[in-house]
């Protein structure tokens, strides 16, 4: 896809597509006198409800970061019953995805995911593959600084003597995919943390105090009519705009 550096990206008043980082999990269940690992598998559910919202409403990427490159910092036990979750709902959701037409995709450094795990990738991917419904992007031992460099990387192994845009869009995690129109955040936090870093250009940014696994259909709306007041110039005036585009 060609970046919105390059091209003005069509108008929609509808997100074509939607970036997400899933924040709170383990301060919700902390809330709740639960231990962390009950938060994660409650954000595992509200995703579920997320995916099938945004399928129905027309929505047709769904990008979201559920493990970092820095994620691996945390405790052992919790990285171990993340990597489990991960194979499990991986094995168990991804019939319904595909019974549902929706296609998945993970992206991400897999060289430190067990086999069992990269064999789960590949599986889901290869079975969801020739579904046209909504994608559903999953951003595993992800960073943005890596997805750029394992991308200049690439195209630098091919022999490009000049190392722009048009050749490194190839390489990028997400080059079948148009760049986000609304990134959210859940949690209270107010920082992109390495997600999506070339993508999000101009991506409109939407930040929420509400926890992940309370983040519901409403929370969601709530991020798409904040996403339809704002003015999208891409670099121009307000006054270049269509008049139906322009903001009082």
């Amino acid at each position: 896809m060609t970046s919105s550096t390059q091209t003005i990206p069509e108008h929609r008043d509808l997100p074509r597509h939607i970036a997400v980082i899933m924040d709170g999990n383990g301060r919700w269940a902390k809330k709740r006198l639960l231990p962390r690992v009950a938060g994660h598998k409650k954000g595992l559910e509200v995703l579920e409800a997320l995916t099938a919202i945004c399928s129905r409403l027309g929505v047709d990427y769904l990008t979201v970061f559920a493990f970092s490159t820095e994620n691996w910092r945390r405790p052992q036990e919790e990285v171990g019953f993340l990597m489990g979750l991960f194979l499990q709902s991986l094995q168990k959701r991804v019939k319904k995805l595909h019974k549902n037409g929706l296609r998945l995709k993970i992206i991400g450094d897999r060289s430190r995911f067990a086999p069992s795990i990269v064999a789960g990738i590949e599986a889901a991917e290869a079975l969801t593959a020739n579904n046209t419904g909504l994608t559903l992007t999953i951003a595993a031992d992800y960073g943005g600084r890596w997805d750029i460099l394992q991308a200049a990387n690439q195209a630098l192994a091919t022999g490009v003597k000049v190392l722009d845009e048009a050749a490194l869009a190839p390489y990028l995690a997400l080059s079948e995919a148009p760049e986000p129109d609304l990134f959210i955040r859940t949690g209270g936090e107010t920082r992109i943390s390495n997600f999506l870093l070339w993508q999000l250009a101009y991506t409109e940014l939407y930040f929420t105090p509400v926890l992940w696994p309370d983040f519901d259909e409403a929370a969601l709306m709530h991020a798409v009519h904040s996403f339809q007041t704002r003015e999208r110039r891409f670099g121009r005036t307000s006054e270049q705009l269509p008049i139906h585009l322009q903001r009082p």
